[in-house]
C-alpha cells in the first residue's frame, strides 16, 4: 500500500501513543473498575473493556498498515502523481490538494486519496488541463494551475 513519508510518520506516532500511553492507561482503568465489585452492573468496567478492545484493534490495524506500507516519493516531472501538491481552480476559488494514500487521506486537511474520484481524475494530468469530477452536488470542473 502506497503512503507518503509524512503519512507513515503520523501512523507510527499514533501507534506509539496507543501502545505507550493510551493502552496502559486503559488497562489501569479496567483494573480499577474490576476491583469495584459486580462486573455485570459495572458500567465503568464495561466501558473500559470496550475502549481497550477498540485500542487493541487499532493497534493491530496500524501494525499491519505499517508493515505493508511502501513509502513513495513524488516523481519529478510535469504530470500529477502520488505525493504531489496540486493547485486547482474551481470557479474563482483556488485550492491546494496533496495526493496521498488511502490511510492518510483527510479531506478537511486537503489530503485526498489517489483512489478517490478527484485523485483518480488528477493523476497523470498537467498544468492547464481541466478535469470534471462527479460530486453529490453535480459535476465540478477543476482547472490545474500548479504541480509541486
Amino acid at each position: 500500500m502506497l503512503i507518503t513519508q509524512v503519512g507513515l510518520d503520523e501512523l507510527k506516532a499514533e501507534l506509539a501513543d496507543l501502545t505507550d500511553t493510551r493502552r496502559p492507561a486503559q488497562v489501569n482503568r479496567l483494573s480499577v473498575a474490576r476491583s469495584m465489585g459486580d462486573l455485570s452492573e459495572n458500567s465503568d468496567y464495561i466501558s473500559a473493556k470496550e475502549e481497550l478492545s477498540f485500542i487493541d484493534g487499532r493497534i493491530s490495524e496500524l501494525e499491519d498498515i505499517i508493515r505493508n506500507a511502501k513509502v513513495t516519493l513524488p516523481k519529478s516531472g510535469s504530470l500529477i502523481d502520488f505525493g504531489h501538491l496540486v493547485t486547482v481552480k474551481v470557479n474563482s476559488t483556488e485550492t491546494v490538494f496533496r495526493i496521498v494514500g488511502e490511510w492518510e487521506a483527510d479531506p478537511a486537511q486537503k489530503k485526498i486519496s489517489a483512489q478517490s474520484p478527484l485523485g483518480k481524475a488528477l493523476i497523470g494530468k498537467a498544468v492547464g488541463d481541466k478535469v470534471e469530477v462527479a460530486a453529490p452536488a453535480g459535476k465540478i470542473l477543476y482547472t490545474i494551475l500548479a504541480i509541486q
